[in-house]
This record gives C-alpha cells, structure tokens and sequence, in this order.
C-alpha cells in the first residue's frame, strides 16, 4: 500500500484515536511493517487489537478478566475480524466499561 493512500491515513487516524481512548501499541515483529498489538484495561475486561495486515488478517476482542478456567474461550465477550479498517472502526464503538 502506498504511503500517502487515503486508506492508510485514515487507519492512522483510527489508530490515534485509539489511543487516546487508552489502548498501548507495540510491534509484534520487528520492523516497520511487523503486526501491530493493541490493548486497553476496561472494567472488568481487556480489549485487544491485532493488526498484521491492512486489508485482511486483522482482529479485536473483548475478555473479561476472571481468575476461573472455561474452556472454548467463554469469557471472550465480542469479537470481530476483517480488514484494519473495519476492525479500528467496530473497536472504536465500544464504551469502556466502568
């Protein structure tokens, strides 16, 4: 993708607002094209965001915090996938939890 392409200057956008709502970024590889690993503490829950590709690839949940073992992954609470555009767009809609 282009640097200068408008689906990747809104993506950064989405990424700033990101973490003015709290979430801490980090790269899950090295270099500058290496995944991006999001997360926040919100109430009861941690949301995470796994960016590794700007098209496909890319996902977030919601987990709450429990010290009890369920098996399946029961205490994810949302979850979504798809492009880094629609991931950003669907995580930015969830409130924090008190």
């Amino acid at each position: 993708m282009e640097a200068d392409s408008p689906d990747l200057v809104i993506a950064k956008r989405l990424l700033d607002e990101l973490k003015l709502r709290g979430f801490e970024f980090r790269r899950a590889a090295p270099g500058v094209d290496g995944p991006l690993v999001g997360s926040r503490l919100s109430g009861d829950s941690v949301d995470v965001v796994h960016v590794a590709g700007f098209s496909r690839d890319c996902s977030a949940w919601r987990q709450r915090t429990s010290s009890l073992i369920l098996p399946g992954g029961a205490l994810v609470e949302r979850r979504v996938e798809g492009s880094a555009l629609d991931v950003l767009n669907e995580v930015l809609a969830w409130e924090m939890e008190p």
